[in-house]
């Protein structure tokens, strides 16, 4: 009998230490797949030369935008030819705009590279002057350029370089006999330049783009045949090498350079790096405002992605995915993806999408999840 009992407790601590060992293997196995992404991009970067001659929620945008008006003598010649409708291809607020809004929004599109220089002066010709002949013309156009900053800031986040409040919409009359003609054009109005503080030159933002283009690179190189695997070694790199910076008062937490470069953000960078290297990899995906409520029951203002993979929509939230951890902490795979690739029958119980981004704008609409996760 004693033999037996024996051999029993020998099993036992058998099993034990075989199930010690497995549960110490898996987090070995995962801090060095981990580490392998964040190590691989890191020394493929270090290795790779990109060209600054290619062209390449915290968006400053206005709350009201203002107008400028100026009245022209029949001398001046208007530039009426302008046309801001060639540009084509996925952009999902774009879409959703009005014919008045997308010409400006594709006016600022078009002129990524030019507006670099932070005094650029981008023409919109006389497009508007029938609007603008309206009692109401400046404040419909108004709503509209509005609506375009809104759209377009959402769908580049790589155009993290311009101060929108510094943005002024111009409009310049021109009367010839009984005819009223209206040009309107953007620039920086009484502000030195419509850059930000941080990216205030056209050398610093062609270096800051320079580093952001080597990510990409990565990824873009690395390009693997499944899309499900593209989504999640992007979502994983992004865990793995971010750092949550919970305070505000750092510089580009909320943007792209912030996330991809200084590796700290809040979650809007989270947000909009995962839609740039998604946008990379050719797979649909949008930034997501709103709020949400946390696992301690509070709800908060949050930003997240809904990403599309084989036609069908789904949730992803990088930032939650990211805990923070005090010491040194393990984050189980389970954790890591809680938040990755989820239906609305999960993910909608504590994310809730607001499309009206500023007060009395534009209400945009998200589209429809996923019913189940992936």
């Amino acid at each position: 009998m004693k033999s037996k009992i024996t051999s029993f407790l020998m099993s036992l601590m058998t099993i034990l230490l075989l199930g010690v060992l497995v549960f110490l293997g898996i987090i070995i196995y995962n801090e060095f797949a981990n580490k392998s992404i964040v190590s691989d991009v890191k020394e493929f970067i270090s290795n790779i030369t990109i060209s600054s001659e290619s062209p390449d929620k915290n968006v400053n945008m206005p709350e009201k935008i203002e107008i400028i008006d100026n009245e022209l003598d029949e001398s001046n010649v208007l530039n009426e030819n302008i046309d801001y409708n060639r540009r084509k291809g996925y952009r999902y607020f774009f879409e959703q705009l009005d014919e008045y809004s997308k010409i400006i929004y594709n006016a600022l599109d078009e002129n990524k590279q030019n507006m670099k220089l932070g005094t650029y002066e981008v023409d919109l010709g006389s497009a508007f002057s029938s609007l603008l002949s309206q009692n109401d013309g400046d404040k419909l156009l108004g709503d509209y350029y509005q609506s375009a900053i809104e759209a377009f800031s959402y769908d580049n986040p790589d155009v993290f370089y311009i101060e929108y409040l510094k943005l002024s919409l111009n409009i310049e009359t021109t009367t010839r006999g009984y005819k009223t003609t209206y040009r309107v054009f953007l620039n920086s109005g009484d502000s030195e330049n419509y850059l930000t503080d941080e990216f205030s030159s056209k050398e610093k933002i062609d270096n800051a783009l320079d580093d952001i283009e080597k990510v990409k690179s990565y990824f873009v190189q690395n390009r693997k045949i499944d899309a499900y695997q593209n989504i999640k070694l992007v979502h994983d790199y992004l865990i793995d090498s971010i750092e949550y910076e919970q305070s505000t008062s750092k510089s580009n937490i909320y943007n792209l350079y912030g996330a991809l470069i200084n590796k700290e953000c809040v979650c809007e960078g989270y947000a909009k790096a995962f839609k740039y290297l998604m946008d990379s990899l050719d797979l649909p995906c949008i930034i997501v405002v709103g709020k949400a409520t946390n696992s301690e029951g509070d709800t908060e203002n949050h930003a997240w992605n809904y990403v599309q993979l084989n036609g069908v929509w789904y949730g992803v939230d990088c930032t939650w995915d990211d805990p923070i951890l005090e010491g040194i902490g393990y984050i189980s795979d389970a954790t890591k993806h809680k938040y990755f690739l989820k239906g609305q029958s999960e993910f909608n119980k504590t994310h809730i999408p607001n499309g009206q981004f500023t007060k009395d704008g534009k209400l945009f609409k998200f589209p429809e999840l996923s019913i189940n996760n992936f």
